[in-house]
């Protein structure tokens, strides 16, 4: 017992002299701090095994912060999936300068085969919310997934005031909200949770322009647009109110739409995949060119990095479209745009995407 005590002893020293050494020795933190943001993402994890300030360091919204503000960050796209043979969900990620998924950490247990889950990221931390199953009610269960440390977290108490399933989710300000979708409660499909990281406060609200069966959100100016059976309607974040989408844009919003810069972008699958801009100023769809069908599979997802879409279809198989060249790039109407393809023969479903900077 002694040994034991007096080995911890020593390992709190060795952790409390190493928390006062400086990250590389003779050199200042705040330009320690310079040099080892500057390293590529895909390094982060071996630079963890240094040492534990290292690691730390590298784990820490700070340095998260630090990257985004010197705008050296990297945005890695994460694409929750299902199996179609197990039927369990799995996580994967693309880092687009590789142009290779991976599938990165299982996910919690109790989560692995549920369905109709929400999902939203917030600064390097992406949170998985509610979902339901064959014997399971709609549930108020939130993960949260560490992109730096590569951890889940299962949080308690829950965000959402309400359990909820197959519900539209998406941040706004700061925050995170999940809105309508099914639940327990009859009323939930007309609700929506409002949730403040900073105060761990959770707010709820209704309001009857809800629209019921959501297929599809963004976020655009400042409010928060769904899609569902009965139309399309929007949460406007200064008012706090609801409203209902003009017909103008709603009759163009046929498929995933995804914001880049100031500008929505649809991929219509109506008939083929088809990319269409809402041009703000004449309130009309302008078609931009259609994808071919050699490089993508229907469904497919959509995920805005800098001025590129990356279009996500079954499998993770993905093409990306820069914006900015894409109606130069044009043959016979078919967008010129380079792919990537999957890396694995299991079959699966692409349930939703999100970016998370570093």
């Amino acid at each position: 017992m002694e040994h034991i005590v007096h080995e911890s002893t020593n390992e709190r020293a060795d952790q409390s002299k190493e928390t006062q050494t400086s990250l590389i020795s003779g050199v200042p933190d705040d330009i320690s701090n310079l040099f080892l943001a500057r390293v590529p993402r895909s390094h982060h994890m071996a630079m963890k095994c240094v040492s534990r300030r290292w690691r730390d360091f590298i784990s820490s919204d700070d340095f998260c912060d630090y990257r985004n503000k010197s705008n050296l960050s990297e945005s890695w796209i994460y694409a929750l999936c299902r199996h179609n043979t197990s039927g369990r969900v799995f996580l994967h990620v693309l880092n687009p300068s590789r142009r290779s998924w991976r599938r990165v950490h299982e996910i919690p247990p109790h989560i692995s085969f549920r369905a109709g889950m929400g999902f939203a990221v917030l600064g390097k931390r992406m949170f998985v919310l509610g979902g339901c199953g064959w014997v399971e009610d709609a549930s108020d269960d939130v993960y949260c997934y560490d992109a730096a440390t590569n951890t889940w977290l299962h949080l308690q108490p829950s965000l959402s005031t309400k359990s909820r399933c197959f519900f539209a989710c998406e941040t706004l300000d700061g925050k995170i909200m999940a809105i309508g979708g099914l639940g327990v409660n009859s009323k939930a499909p007309q609700t929506w949770d409002i949730y403040d990281p900073v105060t761990k406060a959770c707010v709820s609200c209704s309001d009857a322009n809800i629209v019921r069966d959501i297929e599809d959100s963004f976020v655009m100016d400042g409010k928060v647009y769904i899609r569902g059976g009965a139309g399309a309607a929007v949460y406007d974040g200064l008012s706090g109110v609801w409203k209902r989408v003009d017909d103008d844009l709603a009759s163009g919003w046929l498929g995933p739409a995804v914001v880049v810069g100031d500008d929505l972008y649809v991929l219509d699958q109506s008939f083929g995949a088809t990319l269409t801009m809402w041009c703000k100023e004449t309130r009309v769809w302008i078609r931009i060119g259609k994808l071919s069908q050699l490089v993508m599979t229907q469904q497919c997802r959509l995920v805005a990095i800098g001025s590129s879409i990356f279009v996500i279809g079954k499998d993770c198989s993905s093409v990306v479209i820069d914006v900015e060249n894409v109606r130069k790039k044009t043959v016979n109407g078919v967008m010129v745009c380079s792919s990537i393809p999957k890396t694995w023969d299991d079959t699966i479903d692409v349930i939703c995407c999100k970016s998370i900077a570093i």
